[in-house]
């Protein structure tokens, strides 16, 4: 008689703590009143601080277990770090005709463009990030890779990578969470883990690398999904190809609403293998005042976080009955990821740089520039200085951002900029909308004309600017197109050299650091498909090319943009 009370007192005390937890609205008709935000997406309350910090540890551990791609994790560090002659490099080497250009494992996720974790002894408020380890220590290894043990490799270790790979970003030296990431290489990774690893045999793969059986057994695992994934490389260092990534793996299947992995007949190649589709990811502190997800705004209905998950798997060669099953039993943890990336906020200008740097009567006369040429798309921000008696208080206080009146349903507008983004939407959407796990994640795709005018926390440090990072800095986004630079450098965002605080992203012409120059990749070319840099022109010249807005009203445009 114990046991029954217990269990039903057990029932109950799960129901009462599932039903105090908010559904959110994921549905088309959902809406974000004037002025509120979706920040506590669940009504956590006083325990979001705690789910953000579980949320923050599953983004930066990959938390799907039984995720398609496993790199067995002690042969791969044996392989880069043995000082031996390995076998397996020299096959690599003469497959690859070229010298690998990193010789152990942090040289690794350097290259992958991982960012360090801070030192959270020494920082504080939007820069602390947890460690994703068992005992809170920091890491050996940067954000975004994953240690994982898979369900049939209980005994060995696997690298993967998670959303920080991409949703965590560098500026002036300091790693932040939600912010993207501008040097990324992890479509590139996959792209060269398809073409290589095929061609090593697993058991040549155990003999170069010390592995065990059950890593060689992990490798198979890895090396038999590589069948059902594809990829393209990004046209330029900064760029994510998820887009293709998923489109054309998802081509690779059988047409059914399980996506099968089984044999099909020859197919014609899919169009997004040769037509460029190159964007960015976008930060998460943007996600609170949305209603729809993606640049393009495709994703009209379902939790984005799941569509994150269901198109990283696709693109690893995963099992969707597998997913989909360890979705349904793993929903405390899907609902504390979307809660973490729902409550991520923005840095603010003043936290990188001295408040002399921000003059405020100039700033004030910018949001009158900002209100009338920007507040259609782009939302009204309430700032601190219109309060009464603000002018006592710090400058750092006097320029906050009290309240964004943002749009109550995500708008989509087509402003003339590159369309090969959300063109490319239209190529497999009906594929995706039909598969099973979609109806039961409620996740509907919908192609668009334009892209979503974002809200515009934290625009300072989130150049390059556009869908597709064709604008170097902000300065460049006020000019007529055929004025905009051609060509810039996207470098790494460690010294005050790297950052041009006047005109708000990338230092272009002879401001670009030398050493810049010498990295592979990383000049961004506009004139070559999908990297386009025209459009969003009207807010500040008529269609004869004429300048709508003065030289001092776009100086002072840009200080009010400092602010928020």
């Amino acid at each position: 008689m114990k046991t029954i009370i217990k269990a039903i007192t057990l029932l109950f005390g799960l129901f009462s703590f599932t039903s105090l937890i908010a559904a959110p609205d994921w549905s088309r008709e959902a809406k974000v009143p004037l002025g509120e935000t979706r920040l506590d997406i669940y009504q956590y309350g006083e325990s979001l601080p705690e789910v953000k910090v579980r949320g923050y540890k599953h983004a930066l551990k990959w938390p799907v277990e039984v995720t398609g791609l496993l790199i067995p994790y002690e042969p791969l560090k044996y392989f880069l770090e043995d000082e031996k002659d390995n076998p397996l490099r020299r096959l690599l080497e003469k497959i690859a005709e070229k010298k690998l250009g990193y010789k152990d494992m942090d040289g690794l996720y350097e290259w992958l463009g991982l960012n360090i974790y801070p030192d959270n002894s020494i920082v504080s408020g939007v820069f602390q990030i947890p460690y994703p380890t068992r005992d809170d220590s920091i890491p050996e290894y940067r954000m975004g890779a994953s240690l994982l043990t898979a369900p049939d490799s209980p005994n060995s270790t696997g690298l993967s990578f998670s959303c920080a790979s991409c949703h965590s970003g560098t500026f002036m030296g300091r790693s932040i969470m939600g912010l993207t990431n501008k040097r990324p290489r992890s479509n590139e990774f996959f792209v060269m883990a398809k073409k290589y690893v095929p061609l090593i045999p697993a058991g040549f793969f155990r003999a170069a690398t010390n592995a065990s059986r059950e890593e060689k057994a992990m490798f198979k695992r890895t090396k038999d999904n590589l069948r059902w994934v594809d990829s393209v490389e990004p046209q330029v260092l900064g760029l994510d190809t998820s887009l293709p990534h998923v489109a054309l793996s998802l081509h690779k299947r059988a047409d059914d609403e399980f996506a099968s992995k089984k044999k099909i007949g020859r197919r014609k190649p899919h169009q997004l293998k040769t037509f460029v589709s190159d964007s960015k990811p976008m930060p998460w502190w943007n996600l609170k005042y949305k209603t729809r997800w993606l640049s393009d705004g495709s994703i009209v209905t379902g939790n984005p976080i799941l569509t994150n998950f269901l198109w990283n798997e696709l693109g690893r060669g995963t099992d969707l009955k597998e997913l989909e099953k360890w979705m349904k039993n793993n929903q405390d943890r899907i609902d504390e990821l979307t809660a973490a990336a729902f409550a991520t906020q923005a840095p603010r200008w003043t936290d990188f740089f001295p408040e002399s740097t921000l003059d405020v009567g100039l700033a004030k006369n910018g949001e009158q520039v900002f209100n009338q040429s920007c507040k259609k798309c782009h939302g009204r921000y309430e700032k601190r200085w219109s309060y009464p008696m603000a002018e006592l208080e710090t400058i750092s206080e006097q320029v906050k951002t009290e309240r964004v009146f943002y749009h109550e349903k995500t708008p989509v507008k087509d402003v003339g900029t590159d369309p090969n983004r959300w063109m490319a939407t239209k190529t497999f959407a009906s594929n995706l909308n039909k598969l099973r796990i979609s109806k039961w994640m409620k996740t509907t795709i919908e192609p668009q004309v334009g892209y979503v005018p974002p809200p515009l926390e934290g625009i300072f440090l989130r150049y390059p600017y556009l869908h597709n990072n064709s604008i170097p800095n902000l300065c460049a986004l006020m000019m007529r197109p055929d004025e905009r630079p051609k060509k810039f450098v996207q470098g790494p965002s460690i010294k005050p050299e790297h950052y041009d605080q006047e005109c708000l992203g990338y230092p272009v012409g002879d401001k670009i650091p030398k050493d810049w120059l010498k990295e592979r990749g990383s000049t961004f070319d506009t004139t070559r498909p999908g990297l386009r840099n025209i459009g969003h022109t009207k807010a500040f010249y008529d269609e004869q090319g004429n300048s709508l807005i003065s030289k001092s009203d776009k100086r002072a445009l840009l200080e009010f943009l400092k602010t928020l």
